[in-house]
């Protein structure tokens, strides 16, 4: 082969490389998570609906379908606007309990603490109420039927975390604009926030976790963005404009999961950003806000949800082995993502 002939064939080949890579890149989503982040390639999503989770009874409706949590054992938290508003099932969607009516007037958020007891936010009765795993009813904060912004009172609370040591740090959000921390007995010790977008201000404090450090993270959804706390109140950091984030989950290796929906322009008149959402995410990240992954899960039309999709998603939690529980308010049901190999 001549010189010449060589040369050729090298320079066809690196064009065809230049342009495959031109079009593998144009055919990849990339990510950006800031200004100052260098972009990311927005990864496959790994998980897969399971349409036959949950086996529901007939004789258990689901409502607007708000909280969902997941216990040691991994068994599914479903927190619904029907009755019974607690059904607990199995990871391979089997019933095993229900309980609630007797108590929740108007299911929001619900986690299962580290000593196993569930805990639940009633934007109805504006309290939050402790519960065994069978549902006997542990201790109440706030005054139900009461609705204010006090030591004794909250106002609609939307969510709450538990840390290892008891202490309880509750989004006071639809009526109030602030977190209110008690102790392990359920004294009140203080609270912090009103409304507004600076930092330390809320619009709509709606979900909450916290890392095995103690930092708290809320989901402040109608100034979209995430804000960090330390458990005395003090301000340091905030995530913004990533998504308007509905609802929150952590790990026990301190990865956050948010579900919720994409940065929309605030609307004229009554309501409340991001109602209706315009698309359906979920967006894993780490504890400096370094987004992981993001998945856009198509969204369903009212009344005619298929499995897979979602219409409103709300809240979000996983079992041991990664797959994700996700519910929604006009969907009216929770379903199961299973994680692929």
């Amino acid at each position: 082969m001549s010189g010449c002939l060589r040369r050729w064939i090298g320079w066809a080949v690196g064009v065809v490389a230049v342009a495959w890579t031109a079009v593998a890149a144009a055919q990849t989503p990339v990510l950006k998570t800031s200004a100052d982040d260098p972009p990311r390639v927005n990864m496959t999503p790994w998980y897969e609906v399971d349409p036959s989770w949950p086996q529901r009874p007939a004789t258990m409706p689901w409502g607007e379908t708000s909280g969902i949590a997941v216990d040691a054992k991994d068994q599914v938290y479903v927190f619904t606007r029907a009755k019974p508003p607690v059904q607990v099932y199995d990871t391979q969607g089997k019933l095993l309990r229900a309980w609630g009516d007797d108590v929740i007037e108007k299911a929001h958020y619900l986690k299962v603490a580290r000593d196993g007891t569930v805990w639940a936010a009633d934007v109805g009765k504006s309290a939050v109420f402790q519960f065994t795993p069978e549902g006997k009813l542990l201790k109440t904060l706030g005054t139900p039927g009461e609705p204010g912004e006090d030591a004794t009172h909250l106002n609609r609370p939307t969510d709450m975390t538990v840390t290892p040591s008891g202490d309880v740090f509750v989004t006071d959000g639809y009526g109030n604009s602030r977190i209110v921390h008690f102790d392990a007995q359920g004294k009140f010790v203080k609270a912090w926030g009103r409304l507004g977008s600076k930092p330390g201000e809320f619009s709509l404090p709606h979900s909450i976790v916290v890392d095995s450090k103690g930092l708290l993270y809320v989901a402040d959804r109608s100034n979209v963005r995430v804000q960090v706390f330390d458990q005395e109140g003090r301000f340091l950091a905030e995530w913004r404009n990533l998504l308007v984030p509905w609802g929150l989950w952590i790990s026990p290796n301190d990865e956050i999961w948010a579900c919720g929906s994409s940065p929309m322009i605030w609307h004229q008149g009554p309501g409340l950003l991001g109602c209706p959402p315009k698309d359906q995410l979920f967006m894993r990240l780490d504890t400096s806000g370094r987004v992981l992954q993001l998945w856009t899960i198509p969204k369903g039309e009212d009344g005619k949800e298929k499995p897979g999709e979602l219409n409103w998603v709300h809240a979000i939690a996983l079992d041991s082995h990664g797959n994700i529980y996700a519910c929604d308010i006009q969907g009216k049901r929770a379903q199961k993502f299973v994680r692929r190999p």
